[in-house]
């Protein structure tokens, strides 16, 4: 989830006009897209196994406070507390920053290719796993915190995880899951204009169950299998329906930035930042906060960043800002982290594999894109859809990205262009097998109904 940093005061909010134009500037020219990649870790102390609190000389500040000292991250205060980490001012670089639980992400820099992008993943990691090792901490990647119960997951410092967390049991039975104890990967992507925008939401929306499928790797809650191959997505079902789901209006005629902000005006504010502070309105509307008659806040008017904070606290399937968030995938490990990315640039940055992906779901109903939204958690690749399997679909879905990493010939210095970063998901297809499926595999084999050789077999 988003940190929010102090600066300049941005422009009132006067219009819905306003909120249009804040989305589209982030209009690009194929030239200007990026790939900004985010992915999170469960944090957890190797010797016991046991989830790391934010305190104490081995907690998550250490941690943070050891990055700081050996490899040039600034920290983000909330308070005293450091709250994220980034760059000195002037370099280029991501952010480091911590969810509900104590999850560990980095949100990284946008870059040009997925070269750059494993790069960067790898630098991360070996940075993290250094500093770790000598605090005895070790990072899991999986979609759903296999072990802890909601009680004995620790809670990080930010106040505006405190306002979620009263609001969330009001709104579904599992949103305090969602924040303590999912993590996932994402991948933010740009576009060129409205029709560019509404043509990659409509496929990345569709085939958002296909990537949770291909990366489901969240089978076990409190040591024991849950009946799902994908927990973390099976959560999202029921933490807060006014703002979670695939969006059926984006399907819709006359689909477009308006009608985007028409939906993020329908979905209830959590709070309003002021002065350092986040202040509790949740429920409440971001149109009343535009009329001045926010209760508490009453003559007060919006921002264009209290407009951006809002847009941070929808969880659709696909999410809009500037630019568009895949939010559909499990958390994993190297491999998988750069294959997601990977996964969507081929489809959505190439002509030719995006007209592709369309023609494949054009004809999909709204029935049918829901049932493989409620299906796809529990069967992942052997969800049945029409006369098929969703892994028939992945593997034409994977064609199409291939072509399309083919087409953007982005060679690194082995003479490599990305489509090698497609090759964990490859894997998966042909062997009809997610990460979920492996660790069932070996929680009922080898592992002799015990999870303790997750934390090493599947640490990164």
């Amino acid at each position: 989830m988003s940190t929010r940093v102090a600066g300049a005061e941005s422009p009132l909010v006067r219009t819905k006009d306003d909120l249009v134009a804040w989305i589209a500037a982030g209009e690009k020219p194929k030239s200007a897209w990026r790939i900004g990649t985010e992915h999170e870790k469960f944090v957890f102390y190797t010797e016991t196994r046991d989830p790391v609190p934010y305190g104490g000389d081995r907690g998550i500040r250490a941690l943070m406070e050891a990055l700081v000292a050996c490899c040039r991250w600034v920290p983000i205060l909330e308070g005293d507390n450091i709250i994220a980490l980034r760059r000195p001012e002037g370099e280029h670089g991501g952010t480091i920053s911590l969810e509900p639980g104590g999850q560990f992400e980095l949100s990284g820099a946008p870059l040009a290719t997925l070269h750059e992008t494993a790069a960067e993943t790898e630098e991360h990691l070996l940075e993290v796993l250094r500093v770790g090792e000598r605090l005895g901490i070790g990072f899991l990647g999986v979609g759903f915190s296999p072990k802890w119960t909601l009680a004995e997951t620790p809670r990080m410092p930010k106040e505006r995880y405190a306002v979620m967390t009263r609001y969330m049991p009001l709104v579904g039975s599992r949103g305090l899951d969602m924040m303590y104890r999912t993590a996932t990967i994402q991948v933010n992507l740009d576009f060129a204009s409205e029709a560019d925008m509404v043509q990659k939401l409509r496929v990345s929306l569709a085939l958002q169950p296909i990537a949770t499928a291909l990366f489901a790797s969240s089978p076990f809650t409190e040591s024991k299998p849950n009946g799902f191959k994908s927990m973390r997505s099976e959560v999202w079902r029921d933490t807060d329906r006014a703002r979670t789901g695939l969006l059926p209006f984006v399907f819709e005629p006359g689909m477009g930035y308006e009608a985007y902000v028409d939906y993020a005006l329908n979905v209830p504010m959590y709070f309003v930042y002021r002065d350092g502070h986040y202040i509790d309105v949740a429920g409440h509307s971001f149109r009343d906060f535009m009329a001045g008659r926010l209760p508490g806040l009453e003559g007060v008017l919006p921002t264009l960043d209290d407009w951006s904070d809002h847009l941070t606290t929808l969880f659709p399937e696909v999410r809009m800002k500037r630019f568009l968030e895949m939010r559909g995938a499990d958390g994993g490990r190297w491999g998988r982290i750069v294959a997601l990315s990977a996964f969507w640039v081929g489809l959505l940055y190439d002509d030719t594999a995006l007209a592709g992906a369309w023609d494949l779901v054009r004809d999909w109903t709204s029935e049918e894109r829901d049932q493989l939204r409620s299906d796809v958690p529990r069967q992942a690749l052997q969800t049945p859809f029409r006369d098929r399997t969703v892994r028939d679909i992945a593997q034409e879905v994977l064609t199409l990205s291939r072509l399309g990493l083919r087409n953007r010939r982005c060679i690194d210095r082995l003479s490599q262009d990305e489509t090698i970063y497609l090759a964990p998901l490859e894997d998966a297809i042909a062997r009809g097998k997610t990460c979920a499926d492996e660790l069932l595999d070996r929680y009922h084999g080898r592992w002799n109904g015990e999870i303790a050789p997750l934390f090493t077999e599947f640490a990164f």
